[in-house]
């Protein structure tokens, strides 16, 4: 089911309760959204295609045959990596919400949830994946980012270093460095980089910014007193002082 308004941001509500589909589409048409309803994964998968490209796209995690998680993962990893996902959930355990993020998720929502509080995280994922200008957004659809003596896999989702070990990465590190090899030699404030790559639940894996990059310099064998990657801007954040070449072997 679609609306018909082409000015407004178009929705791809993925669920398999035919009840939540249709009172979540309703609601969220009647506030002015386009939405496109998909009761499985495969639904999903052929709309992208042929109805798409969609603004964000609202998850749920249990699904039949392919799980919401599995969706996810597979999003974040092809042509449709950047599109927002918010992921919904009808299980009480932290463990799957955090899972969900870690696959790239940009926010989640409780099953049972209020439908005007849906529409205002659907708001706010759009608003902090827009905080960067057009030219400050990842179009890179090259399997490698090669920098200094690393390369970052952003299929397997792994740094390699010069022999091709593999170091591997927690979800969030990913999505920071991610970030950066993306906009080199752009200074990203703190703020920036914390919506960007965690959104409102950042508190689950990371107590701040600082943290995750003092992490992520660890991974990269980076010189907190001299880095050569990432370099800290007093007062304005963080900028990627290497050249990124992409790659595609």
């Amino acid at each position: 089911m679609t609306s018909t308004s082409p000015a407004s941001d178009h929705i791809l509500l993925v669920d398999d309760d035919r009840d939540i589909r249709d009172l979540v589409s309703a609601y969220l048409q009647k506030n002015g959204l386009r939405v496109t309803t998909a009761p499985t994964g495969r639904h999903m998968r052929q709309l992208l295609e042929i109805a798409g490209p969609f603004d964000l796209v609202i998850l749920d995690l249990m699904l039949p045959g392919e799980d919401g998680l599995t969706l996810c993962r597979d999003l974040r990893a092809g042509k449709f990596k950047t599109t927002p996902i918010i992921m919904l959930t009808a299980r009480g355990d932290e463990t799957d919400r955090v899972l969900g993020l870690e696959m790239g998720a940009d926010d989640y929502m409780p099953k049972p949830f209020a439908a005007r509080e849906l529409l205002a995280r659907i708001k706010s994922v759009l608003r902090r994946t827009r905080m960067l200008p057009p030219n400050m957004r990842s179009s890179e659809e090259a399997r490698f980012l090669a920098f200094g003596e690393w390369r970052l896999d952003t299929v397997e989702r792994v740094l390699l270093d010069h022999d091709g070990v593999m170091v591997s990465l927690s979800g969030a590190e990913y999505r920071l460095l991610r970030v950066l090899v993306d906009h080199p030699q752009k200074v990203l404030s703190r703020d920036q980089i914390l919506s960007i790559t965690q959104g409102r639940e950042a508190e689950l894996f990371e107590r701040s910014i600082d943290l995750m990059i003092s992490r992520l310099r660890k991974c990269l064998n980076d010189d907190a007193r001299e880095p050569r990657y990432i370099k800290t801007v007093r007062s304005e954040g963080y900028v990627f002082a290497s050249q990124v070449e992409a790659q595609d072997v």
